[in-house]
């Protein structure tokens, strides 16, 4: 190994980065337990953190006690889960990510106007469980360009798309080029549904990717946007694996690579990269890192004024 390439941006996004604050500011106001309807990112790391100060993390709200506190995750939710905690009584705190409820509030304008919606996104992933939830009989789901071949419609007078946010930026245009060739009438949302982190990383580690001989991803497999990352750089033909943690490096990755370039998904803490390199690192003289900046990123989601009021209160 001669030298490691670190691509900028890597790691937290805004919304990963609002969805934790919330989520502090809960545990400070209500105190634990405080309910997390799903994992509040995907990434074991911050999981287990908030689990050791009192956070509970659920997949069904019927799993929350009566009049707890409940936050939504990053991913969001649909309309049928925010109906059964208002039935529980649950104090709900929002921690969705703004850009994922751009996308609902699209799914929203386009149901009542009785458009039938396409939704490009994954099978079973949350954050399409939750925006598919808005219109449920009026959206479908297309994954794949062979889906969109393959796709019959019932019969529509408008159409429109929308997208889920951590997509591959490359895939999500192959599949619109076919629904755009077979359906000349789609609609699409005036700004683009992929969310700017997810583009900018992508970008970045094309940029890192053709200068490296293997690239490591650092992000949990539960990931979207990690796994993303990791196909991004093999499909310009350079090794590359995703990995949750230093303990998953393979001795012969210092021995048999000369140039090795890391990122991270948009839910790994700095932390467990900085891991990742000091391991790579161990044992060998003077290897430069370098970092490939490709875009400076500006963006911060403030958590409301009234949750930090009420937790400067206590």
């Amino acid at each position: 190994m001669d030298r490691i390439i670190l691509a900028a941006p890597r790691g937290f996004c805004a919304g990963v980065a609002y969805a934790i604050e919330v989520v502090d500011l809960a545990l400070r106001i209500h105190g634990a337990p405080v309910y997390v309807r799903h994992a509040i990112v995907h990434n074991e790391w911050v999981v287990r953190s908030f689990e050791d100060r009192g956070v509970i993390f659920v997949e069904k709200i019927e799993d929350i006690p009566e009049g707890s506190v409940v936050v939504f995750s990053a991913h969001g939710v649909s309309p049928e889960v925010r109906r059964q905690s208002a039935a529980r009584g649950l104090t709900i705190i929002d921690a969705t990510c703004p850009l994922v409820t751009k996308v609902h509030n699209e799914a929203k304008h386009f149901s009542a106007k009785n458009y039938l919606m396409l939704y490009i996104g994954h099978a079973g992933h949350v954050e399409a469980e939750g925006t598919m939830g808005e219109a449920p009989d009026r959206m479908i789901l297309v994954e794949t360009p062979e889906d969109a071949e393959r796709l019959e419609l019932p019969a529509h007078d408008r159409l429109a798309v929308l997208t889920q946010t951590t997509l591959s930026v490359d895939e999500v245009q192959a599949t619109l080029d076919v629904l755009r060739r077979r359906f000349p009438h789609l609609e699409t949302p005036k700004k683009g549904d992929i969310c700017y982190a997810t583009t900018n990383r992508q970008a970045a580690i094309r940029e890192m990717a053709v200068r490296c001989d293997l690239v490591l991803v650092v992000g949990s497999n539960t990931s979207s946007n990690s796994n993303r990352l990791r196909e991004v750089a093999e499909s310009l033909g350079t090794t590359a694996f995703l990995i949750n943690s230093a303990h998953e490096i393979r001795p012969e990755w210092k021995t048999d690579y000369r140039t090795i370039g890391i990122s991270s998904g948009a839910s790994t803490p700095e932390d467990v990269v900085e891991d990742v390199v000091g391991t790579l690192i161990e044992g060998t003289s003077n290897v430069p890192i370098e970092v490939l900046e490709t875009i400076k990123e500006d963006i911060v989601f403030q958590p409301s004024r009234n949750l930090i009021q009420l937790a400067m209160a206590k």
